[in-house]
């Protein structure tokens, strides 16, 4: 690699007897002798033999005979035989039968699974269940928060040490242990189902009409089965500790493992499952959530119910076997898989070349195997100013990420006048293609591209800037629909903003608590609190459609007749004619934002050395969750709140909130989405300005190499590669 010995390649064997050499080129002076340890670019490549993967190619340049080249010429020769330590399988029982999953397609496919089962359990059963193990366990909204919170700190304190010696050991092993632990945290966190009684609930009597609504009963004492919430941080530990190599270890063994043009397209193959996942708890959890708690026992209890618990448990069982299932595999891979040494090679014309002033450290084969060696380690990091960059640009997409998909169904609730189920849905659809999609398409444009060091980075500062302008839809918003006593008078004229009058005269005397907001929708259009505050005197009884319909409401009047009007349960359909302006430019932030994950990744694993590509991404995964994804939910969750119009009162304790002033809402996301996305594209413009390319021979080194030896043209259909890489010095 340029000016540097061939540190970091493989052992290197030289072929031919000397008595041939010497009798070809004793005329050469030895200064122009090609050695084992000077640079490849001092000599051309030529092959004396064909490649056992490239016989229909030419030799770059022949043989004389009894005389010798005008230069001293290095040539490239694979030799077909793998390394017995590159066999698939457990220590002495590796079966050839198994052998056909030793491919960079084998792993990927396992390696899906895993990414898989960790997004589907910590994204999507852990956010479906949270509400019902909160009123099956007693457990307070910041209860739960730390329930959530303590993935990321698992993460958080194990990257450095996982990614610093599991970089520079035997990887698959450490993926696979990591699956296991990972399913045992998904054991755990079920366990609290099995070592408590049967759920008792006692069915809520009180109907929330006039004249029968009753305030709920404040609890001084806390429950016994709050304690539980130590075991459910126990499992979402182990989840954080088993899932902190799948992003480090197991992207670097991918892109160490195929051509590095190719390695995008396994990468966003990789992140597209991990995008899946959460999409399929989502349904999954759903689902099970619609049967009781306690399998085959019968309750009174209705899925409609407050006090309904669903199996939230059943999901966590499956997931943990699916683990352990999924683990074994994964640990009878080989540290290399055969054929990998070629790529070496390749890469080294796209890598990060370190600095002649860390050089004779670095170039010690023990160094990065002890904890001596850490803190030079990070220092040669932090002397990185593109690979910097590139972490402060992932914490600003990351701090969108999370705090989009924390409170984005939250805000198509109240733009679009929706249910938690179905702004939850909507928000699914949206995020599933253009999440799944924009990380896949990322993948494959840089191998259709062939883009290489500034070229990816450039590519993130478009998608960066497409991002930016679509985010300028959010000037826009939807207009609240009319609440009573909210945002409208009883009578329907408008009310100042943060203006209440949830009391009027012809819900006077029905006592209403402002406690639990059910809206309902009167026959006027216009939308009510609760059917208390809607002056309705019975309970609901079941509509044409199926809707609970309550009638006589004393606040809704009646259009055509004398007589009160009734109101529908659940909200008033919005006629927001702006919904597919928001929803399509949504669609474009989240997909353009997904797009520039797998380029920004590819980025990352070019801009540092390759013995240190593991541990720099340790590195930034903490850089992304501290300054990421951690705070982002906090900072979208605070502006949010500001645009607050009711709050429900619990207690006397302020509780959530019920109704929000949209084009606040609107004002705050378009002010977040604004910051973080130009600070993103000023990180993105600084790190391709700041990017250096290689420099040496070793740049024209990829050119150089016969194109049929290296792989084949299509990145999911590699062929099986001679496992050693050996160079003939033709003197």
């Amino acid at each position: 690699m340029g000016d540097k010995p061939f540190v970091s390649m493989p052992k290197l064997v030289s072929s031919g007897s000397p008595s041939a050499a010497n009798g070809r080129c004793d005329h050469l002076p030895s200064s122009r002798r090609a050695s084992l340890g000077s640079p490849l670019g001092h000599g051309a490549l030529c092959p004396a033999a064909h490649s056992p993967l490239d016989s229909s190619s030419q030799p770059l340049c022949q043989p004389r005979a009894e005389k010798c080249a005008p230069r001293a010429a290095q040539e490239v020769h694979y030799v077909a035989a793998g390394q017995p330590g590159e066999a698939c399988g457990w220590r002495a029982f590796a079966p050839a039968c198994l052998q056909a999953f030793n491919t960079p397609r084998g792993f990927l496919l396992f390696l899906c699974a895993a990414s898989f089962l960790q997004g589907m359990t910590v994204n999507g059963f852990i956010n479906t269940v949270i509400t019902s193990i909160e009123r099956r366990y007693d457990l307070r909204s910041y209860q739960s928060g730390l329930v959530a919170s303590s993935y990321d700190v698992a993460a958080c304190l194990c990257l450095t040490f996982v990614s610093y010696f599991g970089g520079n050991g035997h990887k698959p092993r450490w993926l696979g242990w990591g699956v296991l632990v990972m399913g045992a945290g998904s054991l755990v966190f079920a366990l609290p189902h099995f070592t408590t009684g049967p759920y008792e609930a006692e069915v809520d009597e009180a109907v929330g009409t006039c004249g029968a609504n009753r305030s709920v009963a404040c609890r001084d004492h806390t429950s016994s089965l709050s304690h539980y919430r130590l075991v459910f941080m126990l499992g979402q530990f182990l989840h954080g500790i088993g899932a902190t190599p799948l992003y480090t270890l197991g992207v670097t063994y991918l892109d160490e493992n195929v051509k590095s043009s190719y390695s995008p397209v396994y990468l966003g193959i990789f992140y597209t499952a991990a995008i899946l996942g959460p999409a399929a708890g989502y349904l999954v959890g759903g689902a099970l959530l619609n049967i009781y708690t306690d399998i085959g026992q019968r309750t009174e209890l209705t899925t409609e119910s407050p006090l309904w618990v669903g199996a939230w448990w059943v999901g966590f069982l499956g997931a943990g076997a699916a683990a352990f299932l999924t683990a074994v595999p994964i640990l009878g891979y080989p540290r290399q898989l055969p054929g990998s040494q070629r790529y070496v090679v390749m890469r080294a014309s796209e890598t990060h070349q370190v600095k002649e002033s860390g050089h004779k450290a670095t170039s010690n084969p023990d160094f990065g195997k002890t904890i001596r060696d850490l803190p030079l380690s990070i220092w040669l990091l932090l002397k990185n100013p593109t690979f910097i960059l590139l972490c402060l640009a992932g914490a600003t997409e990351a701090t969108l990420i999370a705090g989009m998909s924390t409170f984005g169904p939250k805000f198509l609730e109240s733009q679009f006048s929706l249910s938690a189920s179905e702004a939850a849905s909507l928000f699914g659809y949206l995020v599933v293609p253009a999440g799944g999609g924009g990380t896949l398409l990322g993948g494959f444009l840089v191998n259709k591209l062939k883009l290489r060091g500034s070229g990816i980075i450039k590519s993130c500062l478009l998608c960066t800037l497409t991002s930016l302008l679509a985010v300028l839809v959010f000037l826009v918003h939807c207009p609240n629909v009319p609440t009573a006593g909210v945002t409208a008078n009883y009578n329907g004229s408008l009310l100042p903003d943060g203006r209440l009058e949830l009391t009027a005269t012809c819900n006077a005397a029905c006592g209403c608590w402002p406690e639990h907001y059910h809206p309902v929708c009167g026959s006027n259009g216009l939308m009510y609190f609760s059917p208390c505050h809607a002056g309705c005197p019975e309970a609901a009884v079941p509509g044409p459609g199926g809707q609970k319909v309550y009638r006589d409401c004393s606040c809704v009047p009646q259009n055509f007749s004398s007589g009160f009007g009734h109101a529908t349960a659940g909200k008033c359909t919005s006629t927001c004619q702006r919904k597919p302006l928001l929803l399509g430019f949504t669609f474009v932030v989240i997909t353009f934002t997904f797009l520039s994950s797998i380029p920004a990744l590819t980025a990352t694993l070019r801009c540092v050395p390759d013995w240190q590509r593991s541990f720099a991404l340790g590195i930034q995964w903490i850089v992304v969750r501290t300054l990421g994804g951690i705070p982002g939910p906090i900072a979208f969750g605070w502006v949010i709140d500001k645009a607050c119009l009711l709050w429900q009162g619990q207690c006397g304790q302020q509780g959530s909130c019920s109704v929000y002033r949209n084009s606040a809402m609107s004002r705050y996301m378009l002010i977040l989405g604004l910051l973080y996305k130009v600070l993103g594209f000023l990180f993105f413009a600084a790190a391709c300005l700041l990017y250096k390319p290689p420099s040496g021979p070793s740049d024209g080194l990829e050119a150089s190499l016969p194109s049929q030896s290296l792989a084949s043209d299509n990145p999911l259909d590699l062929q099986e590669a001679p496992s050693t890489l050996q160079l003939q010095s033709d003197v």
